[in-house]
């Protein structure tokens, strides 16, 4: 089986490779591997990320790190570009890499560089050689805000390599007793039920959210519909909603910001409607002459929600949802795709029914409709949703006080 891992991690570094030539993601995955110096200056507390999403929801336990120990060398890894980009320069961290392939060297020399006292690993990613070196050197291993499904491999017949891998774990700290109840039925007991750190996060964000003056008067006291990490499936709906409602304003903060994307999107809108958020930079434009904002940069939108009514959130016809918290810890109701039963958090509002999943344009007018047609309902759902986030904080507590060097 160990075979096979390596095939299949060396065919996933090829057909990068190969992408990297068309793709710029990939580009930047591969180049952002090659040459890297790491610097090696005594301990350090290694946290690793997959992407900007987990950097987000593992951070309250990073940033605790940091002021609670600012003596120790904190080192963070991303797997992605998307968060090793934005977050590169993190004050919360001494050093920021790009994770490098797993093979038996690379753990190695990875790991006698950075010299980890203990490893924190958020939500997923399980790499057999990177773990494996950390149990041969006794260096405690944490998962935190995991989440287990009974279709993963781990659970499978044929996954007895992947339930190897979980056995090099110090602690699981899982977002409910499901994940808990999976793991025990392998064998996996050193499992700890923490709740999701997400909530955390998104609680203090909207506790003292940053103020965007421009966003407040592009609003001008209207309602107003954020659409926020869409993809255009989900743009192409939510734009059949701008003419429905012309006394709401609305915004879009795509997932992809590149200029074509951007182009795209305009050309859903009506004529001379929208304007990119790019343009007012420098100038005194008349923003209520606009009833849409697009969004071209990175790193808004979680202070976006704070000036919404209604979030619509994107990816929910691709892969899976994106961050529905941050829009629900402003009180929003949220709308989103129907691929979203990966995440606990959206089975959890749609059940109690203070979070809305549509799959076509007929089905997204008529759910905006019943949110605004009642005003008496509408507020108690905000009040729900807000209360649901608010009930489900307290992860990193109950985390920090079981982690240990």
């Amino acid at each position: 089986m160990l075979l096979i891992y390596n095939i299949g991690v060396r065919l996933y570094f090829f057909a990068i490779y190969f992408a990297s030539f068309i793709n710029k993601k990939a580009k930047l995955w591969i180049n952002g591997r090659k040459n890297i110096l790491y610097a090696k200056d005594g301990k350090s507390v290694w946290f690793h990320f997959a992407s900007l999403g987990e950097f987000e929801q593992g951070r309250p336990v990073l940033a605790y790190f940091r002021k609670t120990y600012p003596e120790k060398k904190i080192v963070v890894t991303f797997f992605s570009p998307s968060g090793y980009e934005i977050r590169k320069n993190t004050p919360l961290a001494d050093a920021v890499y790009y994770l490098p392939l797993d093979t038996a060297s690379n753990a190695r020399k990875f790991i006698d560089a950075i010299q980890p006292e203990i490893a924190i690993f958020t939500k997923y990613e399980y790499w057999y050689y990177f773990f494996y070196e950390l149990n041969q050197r006794d260096v405690s291993l944490y998962i935190i805000s995991g989440i287990f499904r009974p279709e993963q491999v781990f659970f499978k017949w044929y996954g007895a390599l992947h339930r190897k891998i979980l056995t090099f774990v110090t602690c699981f700290f899982v977002q409910d007793e499901a994940s808990k109840q999976l793991l025990h039925n392998i064998g996996i007991n050193n499992v700890k039920v923490s709740g999701d750190t997400r909530f955390d996060r998104v609680w203090a964000n909207a506790q003292a959210p940053k103020e965007l003056q421009v966003v407040n008067s592009f609003k001008n006291n209207h309602k107003l519909f954020i659409a926020g990490s869409t993809w255009p499936a989900d743009e192409k709906l939510v734009a059949s909603l701008v003419l429905d409602y012309a006394d709401w304003k609305f915004i879009f903060a795509p997932h992809e910001i590149n200029e074509e994307k951007i182009n795209i999107l305009m050309a859903l809108l009506p004529d001379n409607s929208a304007i990119r958020y790019s343009q007012l930079d420098g100038t005194h434009l008349p923003l209520t002459n606009y009833q849409t904002l697009i969004i071209d940069n990175i790193g808004m939108l979680s202070s976006l929600y704070q000036y919404a009514d209604i979030a619509f959130i994107g990816g929910g016809f691709g892969v899976g949802i994106h961050n529905t918290l941050e829009a629900a810890a402003f009180g929003l109701p949220v709308i989103f795709g129907p691929n979203y039963e990966k995440f606990k958090e959206a089975r959890d509002t749609v059940a109690q029914k203070i979070g809305f999943t549509i799959s076509s344009e007929p089905e997204l007018k008529s759910t905006v409709a019943y949110l605004v047609e009642d005003n008496v309902r509408y507020k108690a759902i905000c009040e729900k949703v807000r209360d649901y986030v608010k009930e489900n904080t307290g992860a990193t507590e109950i985390i920090l006080k079981n982690i240990h060097f």
